[in-house]
C-alpha cells in the first residue's frame, strides 16, 4: 500500500536548508545501523544547493560519516560531468569535494555517452551490484531525493512521457522539452522502491503545482509525474518553504520553526 505523503513547511530559507541536512543525515544513521551502508540518490535542479550548502556548513559537516555512503543519481543531462548543467558537476562541486567524498563512493550516470541505451544498461549494472538486486526485482535505496517543476515533473520524467508506465525498466532514455533535450532518469519503478523519497521544493512558482498535487480538495492530474511517486512500503516526504506551501491549508502540514 502506497505511503500517505508527510508534508513539512519550514518557516525560512535557513529552517529548510536545515530540515533537509537532518533528514539526510537521519535516514543515513537508520541505514548505517540495520546494514552498515547508506545509498542515496541526488536530484537535480538548482534547489539541491541549498542543501549541499547546509550539510558542508560548519554545523553539520562533521556529524554524519559518509565512509560508507555510496552516492547514485536520480537522472542526468546527457552533457560533460564537467559542463555547468550537469547534476554531477553541481554536487562534485559543492558536495563531494567539499566533504572528501572519494571517487569510488560516487555513481555517476555517464550523460555524455553516444550510447546512451548502453549508459542506462550500464547504470543498472551499478545500482544492482551495490544492492545486491537480481532482476527483474527493483533495487531498493534507503533514500532518493527529488526536485519538482512547475510543470509537475519530477527527475527526468515529463508529463506525457511513456517513461511514466514503465514498471520493467530501473534507467531510461527520456525528452526534455527543455534544453538539453536527451536525459538518462530513474524510472517510477526504482523510485517507488526507496525507503524513503524526500521532496525538496522551494520558491513561489511551484505553489500551483504543490496544491495540485497534494490539495486533497482538488482533483488532481494524476498523471503528473511527480503525484506518481508513491513509495510501496517507504516513506514519502515533501519539505516545502512558505512560498512553496502557499496553496496548502494549515491541517495538512507540519511546520517547522527552528530556533537555531
Amino acid at each position: 500500500m502506497a505511503s500517505t505523503p508527510e508534508i513539512r513547511v519550514s518557516s525560512d530559507r535557513h529552517s529548510w536548508a536545515a530540515t533537509a541536512a537532518e533528514l539526510v543525515h537521519s535516514v543515513g544513521r537508520e541505514a548505517l545501523r540495520e546494514k552498515g551502508q547508506f545509498f542515496i540518490a541526488l536530484s537535480g535542479g538548482a534547489t539541491p544547493a541549498l542543501l549541499y550548502e547546509a550539510l558542508t556548513s560548519p554545523v553539520f559537516a562533521g556529524r554524519f560519516d559518509w565512509s560508507r555512503s555510496t552516492f547514485f543519481f536520480g537522472d542526468e543531462r546527457c552533457v560533460p560531468p564537467d559542463d555547468s548543467r550537469s547534476n554531477y558537476a553541481l554536487a562534485n562541486q559543492a558536495l563531494f569535494i567539499p566533504l572528501n567524498i572519494g571517487p569510488s563512493q560516487v555513481c555517476r550516470m555517464v550523460g555524455e555517452s553516444r550510447d546512451q541505451q548502453a549508459a542506462t544498461a550500464d547504470y543498472e549494472q551499478q545500482l544492482r551490484r551495490a544492492t545486491n538486486t537480481a532482476a527483474p526485482a527493483q533495487p531498493q535505496l534507503d533514500l532518493i531525493l527529488l526536485g519538482l517543476g512547475e510543470d509537475g515533473h519530477t527527475a527526468s520524467l515529463f508529463p506525457g512521457s511513456p517513461i511514466l508506465r514503465d514498471r520493467e525498466n530501473v534507467i531510461a532514455v527520456t525528452q526534455s522539452p527543455k534544453g538539453p533535450p536527451a536525459r538518462l532518469t530513474m524510472t517510477l519503478g526504482v523510485i517507488n522502491r526507496a525507503s524513503v523519497v524526500l521532496f525538496l521544493v522551494a520558491g513561489a512558482s511551484k505553489a500551483g503545482v504543490v496544491s495540485t498535487i497534494l490539495n486533497p480538495k482538488i482533483e488532481a492530474d494524476r498523471q503528473l509525474p511527480a503525484s506518481l511517486v508513491a513509495p510501496d512500503e517507504g516513506r514519502l516526504i515533501w519539505l516545502l518553504d512558505p512560498a512553496s506551501a502557499a496553496g496548502l491549508s494549515r491541517d495538512r502540514v507540519s511546520m517547522i520553526v527552528r530556533e537555531d
